[in-house]
């Protein structure tokens, strides 16, 4: 009669558990040990408060942001860089002038032009995919793209030019220096003759002034010449000044600048030395 009620409370835990989630363990050794019931425990779903739930912290995060292309060069900038800049949109038609070296308002409208073509955003500015792009498209400028127009740095003075009163003229630098007693008063680039018609070199002298001249061998205008040898002069050139290096002359010493040179016909006189060197 004992075991049978103790059967009974046996069932009556078992049922227990089984409703409540419990694991019921068998008693072990003799039988007469008691019966451990072991509750399962709690879950993090068990104990979560359904009145919070909606737009709060368990809404996933947004994926960061990516970062912006490092800006290379700018509206302001200046210098050597900026020249390869303008070089190499003139080689894609976004320029047509020559570089300046001066990022200026024409060189943003380029860049934002390349840019917009190309689907990048119209900065404006020269970020790293912008001059990634740009540089797949283009070819390293060569010394006279980058100094199309002129501004490149004097070479020294050749010896022969530090006395006196000379018109000292590098086919180098292609630049042209006006010294007095070893300083130079003015530098200014020049353009020299083709390989079918060079510029003479040596030591020359100004041996006639013409403001006015036209040549009468090419029926072309070559105002404020000073010539050296033979019909060679230095003179000022509507050409040089329009296409830059993309040109050159009849074998004459070309300057595109007319003001610098209508100051330097005043000031040189026939007679004054005139040196052409490498």
């Amino acid at each position: 009669m004992r075991t049978e009620g103790m059967g009974r409370v046996i069932a009556a835990l078992v049922a227990v558990a089984a409703v409540g989630g419990c694991t019921v363990h068998a008693a072990e050794g003799d039988g007469k040990s008691p019966v451990r019931v072991e509750l399962p425990k709690s879950s993090p779903s068990a104990t979560h408060d359904d009145s919070n739930d909606g737009d709060g912290d368990d809404k996933p995060s947004a994926p960061p942001s990516k970062a912006a292309p490092e800006v290379l060069l700018s509206p302001g900038d200046t210098g050597r860089d900026v020249r390869e800049l303008q070089a190499r949109l003139r080689q894609v038609a976004w320029i047509f002038e020559g570089p300046t070296g001066t990022y200026d308002d024409a060189t943003e409208e380029a860049v934002k032009g390349f840019q917009g073509k190309r689907g990048l955003p119209k900065t404006g500015e020269t970020d790293t995919v912008t001059w990634q792009r740009l540089l797949k498209m283009t070819h390293e400028p060569g010394k006279w793209e980058l100094y199309l127009m002129g501004g490149q740095p004097a070479a020294a003075p050749d010896p022969r030019c530090t006395t006196g009163r000379v018109l000292c003229i590098s086919k180098s630098s292609r630049t042209l220096r006006w010294m007095v007693d070893g300083r130079t008063e003015l530098t200014v680039p020049v353009r020299f003759g083709s390989e079918y018609t060079p510029t003479r070199e040596g030591v020359f002298s100004v041996y006639w002034k013409s403001r006015h001249h036209v040549s009468t061998l090419y029926d072309s205008p070559m105002p404020y010449a000073m010539f050296f040898s033979g019909g060679q002069a230095v003179h000022y050139s509507s050409d040089f000044a329009a296409r830059g290096y993309a040109g050159a002359s009849h074998g004459c010493v070309n300057v595109r600048d007319e003001a610098a040179i209508s100051e330097l016909f005043d000031e040189v006189r026939s007679g004054d030395k005139v040196v052409v060197y490498w």
